[in-house]
């Protein structure tokens, strides 16, 4: 027999399936070189000495403290309800909604797997190539590798400094790519199951990330060395307060304080019912416009976004500008607000309206709706034109407003039978606690507003920032639960307030293509929560004039973008268009902020002026007020 017959050649099965062994075996080598050389201050021999015994009298400590901290908080919370945190992050909820998961992809297939194996073994030897000459010890970060795949979250140099973390994260990003694109590409689901799908699987990789976990995360492991585990003290110190409150924190929480530093535009409270407060700010200028302007802030967060501080406050700046400003302030809800409904928020917009009308003697205002309050405010316009009093608005803005939610975004992947049935489960007394809200929106974008903050603060222990805008993020509001469902299912689900008189408000059939009032119709082009061209399709239900812009950034920063700034920019194309992608192709564009743009609309709609006396400036003699802006209901919990 010619033993040449069983000699492999070089492309031969045999060949590549002895390649493929050398290749793992020199990654299993490496890495076990790599962990080392890593923890070699740890690991004494017979060329470095034992470790100093204050050192491990420190280690000794750290493991104390944290032992003390976890029997601490299981003592604390023994016979109390399950933490908050502990209900969403249900084991058995998770665990089947990845067996579903699993099932929907294609990755249980033989081919499949057989292709991922491939793909890992070509870039095992893409990137042990690249530490061939360093024989598996660190590389120092100026001299370390550029690696195939790049991403954010690894931007750190430690992580391509070691060969066993460049393969680690590189395999991570190789196998979380192909996976999604797995989810991108499944065919015979139902649209809606496919978005959850896609998003779900987004979602389960980003946990998955080798950064999430000490240690599988270089920086992390380092900085454990460093401080002998203080920082995983501190961390577990944030994890522990974070359960006891049931939600993660972004920011400080003791650097920002309502009315002070926050929140701080002058003005008063003029009104209040059980629902909201309506706020007038104190004028700065001597002339005025004569019609004023009142803002509707959506009531799942608070109404300061809009004022956060002097710098970037619309408010402040629009107080600047010679308006005479109204905002209402909406109430968190509690168990007194369990039968409120939509028509309560849309007979509360007309009530705000018809209060500012009779105090300051104007027959129209110009209002202002952001997100799920410029929804409000469409049904509200509506309302008015079907009962012949549409002349009491003199002009309406949406910031990021839906009316059309067909094209809702991310957001429709909560909306099925099991998410609402979940919804009922989590509420109580009639109202949905505001921090299931916020998991939501985390959820939304976890990588920038849950993972980041899982590895600076739990895991290297960092203390947190002062930043207004995190620490409004995590201001959550209560929602009443009957009304939160309805809006869900009427419109996410159902799409039911684009059909002309599908729904109604106090008896009142809705149309919106009764609406004839000037519209001013901002959105964000990379807004995830109300996307650009759902937002772009309330132009297709008004009869009357408007002007549509695209701002720059997304559902916060869009809006909240002061000239001072001099950030981002805006896109106009006037006149009629088919279709969004035919106002983006012929739109022109503008640096810096979209205010001044919406300022001058709004003059032309009503140049009249008046001077700032009498009942303009709140709380003067003969003018009677409840209380210095921001008010009680902005803080309540």
């Amino acid at each position: 027999m010619d033993k040449r017959q069983n000699t492999p050649t070089d492309d031969s099965p045999v060949s590549d399936e002895a390649q493929g062994r050398a290749v793992v075996e020199d990654l299993f080598r490496q890495q076990g070189e790599a962990l080392r050389a890593l923890f070699a201050p740890l690991m004494p021999t017979a060329e470095t000495p034992a470790p100093d015994p204050t050192d491990l009298q420190h280690w000794a400590m750290s493991a104390a403290k944290l032992q003390k901290m976890w029997l601490d908080f299981g003592a604390e919370q023994a016979g109390k309800a399950e933490p908050m945190l502990a209900r969403l992050a249900d084991p058995a909820r998770w665990t089947t909604w990845t067996r579903d998961w699993l099932a929907a992809l294609p990755i249980v297939k033989p081919e499949t797997q057989l292709k991922l194996w491939d793909e890992s073994l070509t870039l095992w030897t893409q990137v042990l190539t690249l530490y061939g000459n360093s024989g598996g010890r660190p590389v120092p970060g100026d001299a370390a590798p550029e690696l195939p795949r790049k991403d954010r979250r690894f931007a750190d140099a430690r992580w391509r400094e070691q060969p066993v973390f460049a393969l680690l994260h590189q395999t991570y990003l190789l196998l979380a790519d192909r996976l999604n694109a797995m989810a991108a590409d499944v065919e015979g689901l139902p649209e809606e199951r496919k978005t959850q799908l896609v998003f779900l699987t987004k979602v389960i990789t980003d946990a998955l990330s080798p950064a999430n976990f000490p240690l599988t995360n270089p920086v992390v492991v380092e900085r454990t060395l460093e401080t002998h585990g203080e920082n995983l003290v501190r961390g577990v110190d944030h994890l522990l307060g974070d359960l006891r409150k049931g939600q993660l924190t972004h920011t400080d929480p003791d650097a920002f304080e309502l009315g002070r530093n926050i929140a701080a535009t002058p003005g008063k409270v003029v009104h209040e019912t059980p629902l909201y407060q309506l706020i007038q700010y104190t004028p700065t200028t001597e002339k005025v416009l004569e019609t004023p302007l009142v803002i509707f802030p959506p009531w799942i967060n608070r109404f300061y976004i809009l004022d956060l501080n002097p710098k970037n406050s619309f408010i402040r700046w629009a107080v600047e500008q010679g308006i005479s400003v109204f905002v209402v302030s909406w109430k968190s809800a509690d168990a007194t607000m369990a039968d409120v409904l939509w028509d309560d928020y849309v007979l509360a917009q007309i009530d705000a309206i018809d209060v500012v009308r009779a105090r300051l003697k104007v027959p129209a205002v110009h209002t202002i709706g952001y997100c799920v309050a410029g929804t409000t405010l469409a049904a509200t316009l509506a309302v008015l034109a079907r009962r012949n009093q549409a002349d009491k608005v003199a002009s309406a803005t949406f910031f990021t407003a839906q009316v059309d939610f067909e094209l809702a975004g991310d957001l429709k992947v909560f909306i099925d039978e099991g998410q609402l049935r979940l919804l009922d489960s989590l509420a109580a007394d009639g109202y949905l606690d505001g921090r299931y809200m916020a998991v939501t929106f985390n959820l939304l974008r976890g990588s920038d507003l849950i993972w980041n903050y899982v590895v600076n603060n739990y895991l290297l222990g960092e203390e947190y920032p002062a930043f207004d805008l995190l620490h409004w993020n995590g201001d959550t509001t209560n929602l009443p639960a009957k009304w939160h469902k309805s809006y869900l299912t009427d419109l996410y689900r159902d799409n039911r307030l684009v059909v002309p008189d599908a729904l109604s408000v106090d008896g009142t059939p809705i149309d919106l293509h009764r609406i004839a009032t000037p519209c001013y119709i901002q959105a964000g082009r990379q807004d995830h929560i109300a996307p650009a061209e759902s937002v772009w399709r309330l132009t297709r239900h008004l009869s009357g004039p408007f002007r549509f812009v695209l701002a720059g950034s997304g559902h916060i920063a869009g809006v909240v973008n002061p000239p001072s700034s001099g950030k981002y920019q805006y896109w106009l194309n006037p006149g009629e268009h088919a279709s969004f992608a035919e106002f983006v192709a012929g739109a022109s564009e503008t640096k810096g902020s979209w205010w001044p743009d919406w300022l001058d609309w709004l003059t032309t709609q009503s140049p009249a002026t008046t001077t700032a006396k009498g009942k303009r400036a709140p709380g003067g003699r003969g003018d009677p007020v409840i209380e210095d802006a921001p008010g009680r209901y902005v803080k309540s919990r």
